[in-house]
């Protein structure tokens, strides 16, 4: 395969990573179900702007939701919910139904709430959960799931494949659990568009040496390699400070701020590929920035609410999945950008050109972010 080849290839996923012009927190919703003798008492959040769109909510179409249009649409969102959960004991159905619906906010904004119970008609032992909403038209969202039960509290998480899951009430599975955030931490990385092209414009220039005003490829693949595990080192060890201390509690930021701070990054990383602000410090960029990255990673956990028993499993998991869906990206990204550093298109067209694509995508979502407004769809 020619190194023009492998441009071309790298190329087309810098350009993929780059063409969601969103990059806020992915679909999530949060349930949470306490089982109680022979029933089952629950509370579901679900965001304002996922049943908006699969049912419609805002009615003079004015792109605002407002409390009297969400409550004339409280018996449509109930039926709507109520048809994609089921619950079952011992195979047989706990029919749900919900008792109270309410607002409330969550990091990434307005959330409805629904009350929930169901009768199982005896003592429940498992739980059998089969959770479908949003997947017909939207993939990527997960339901996050606590469950409770005599003072001991496990988790799930539901997505296309894991629609379906039967969980014990009692001495639940901790691996399990911590299994499941580590592909939870997986998927965030990978769908975390902001973090992605955050990494990979660090990332470009580690194949090329600065010298004389302009971009020269360097002379062996281990020199980059050295250079790449000083940025992901870097990156790894500031994120995971910051996602410790804002999932415990210890330090909070505001959402907005985060997020912004995010795209900025975004911003001056890929900037300092075209007009080089930070030359041979990628690395402490990486560091000081990736402090602000762990609260982004941190939204996740801080929305679902568990108890300390569970949060240092799931933050453990979760941090694991980030790491190697961080690690799967640069084993993608490094040998195709090796192979092509020797190119102008790589060092004009990937490297130039893609971060000026990289810095306009992120000035947008800084836009967005800061004054709260749309700017892309």
């Amino acid at each position: 395969m020619s190194g023009l080849r492998y441009l071309w290839l790298l190329a087309a996923a810098l350009l993929l990573a780059a063409a969601p012009a969103r990059a806020h927190k992915p679909s999530d919703s949060y349930l949470t179900l306490d089982v109680r003798e022979a029933g089952v008492d629950g509370q579901w959040d679900i965001a304002l702007r996922d049943l908006d769109m699969a049912i419609g909510l805002d009615q003079d179409g004015n792109g605002e939701l407002t409390w009297s249009e969400v409550r004339a649409r409280h018996d449509a969102i109930a039926a709507y919910a109520l048809a994609r959960l089921k619950l079952a004991s011992a195979s047989a159905p706990c029919p749900l139904r919900v008792t109270e619906q309410l607002l409330d906010d969550h990091s990434d904004g307005a959330y409805a709430v629904l009350r929930l119970h169901a009768d199982c008609g005896g003592a429940v032992a498992a739980l059998e959960v089969d959770y479908r909403l949003l997947f017909d038209i939207d993939p990527q969202h997960k339901g996050l799931l606590q469950l409770r039960h005599a003072g001991q509290v496990s988790t799930a998480i539901f997505a296309p494949d894991s629609a379906r899951q039967s969980l014990q009430v009692a001495d639940a599975s901790g691996w399990r659990q911590f299994g499941d955030y580590v592909r939870h931490g997986v998927w965030h990385i990978w769908i975390g568009f902001d973090h992605i092209l955050f990494l990979l414009s660090l990332l470009l220039p580690a194949v090329l040496v600065y010298r004389g005003r302009r971009w020269e490829g360097r002379t062996t693949f281990r020199a980059a390699a050295i250079d790449v595990l000083k940025i992901v080192t870097a990156f790894t060890l500031a994120h995971s400070i910051t996602l410790t201390l804002a999932t415990l509690g210890v330090v909070a930021l505001p959402s907005r701020l985060v997020e912004s701070a995010i795209a900025a990054s975004v911003a001056l990383a890929a900037l300092n590929n075209v007009w080089p602000l930070f030359h041979g410090r990628r690395a402490l960029v990486a560091f000081a920035f990736g402090l602000i990255h762990g609260f982004g990673f941190a939204s996740v956990l801080l929305d679902l609410g568990l108890p300390k028993a569970a949060l240092l499993l799931s933050l453990v998991g979760f941090n694991v999945g980030v790491e190697l869906g961080q690690l799967a990206i640069v084993l993608l990204f490094l040998p195709l950008a090796y192979l092509a550093r020797n190119t102008a298109l790589y060092r004009r067209g990937v490297l130039g050109l893609g971060s000026c694509l990289i810095v306009l995508v992120a000035l947008a979502w800084l836009v967005e972010r800061g004054m709260d407004v749309k700017l892309l769809a």
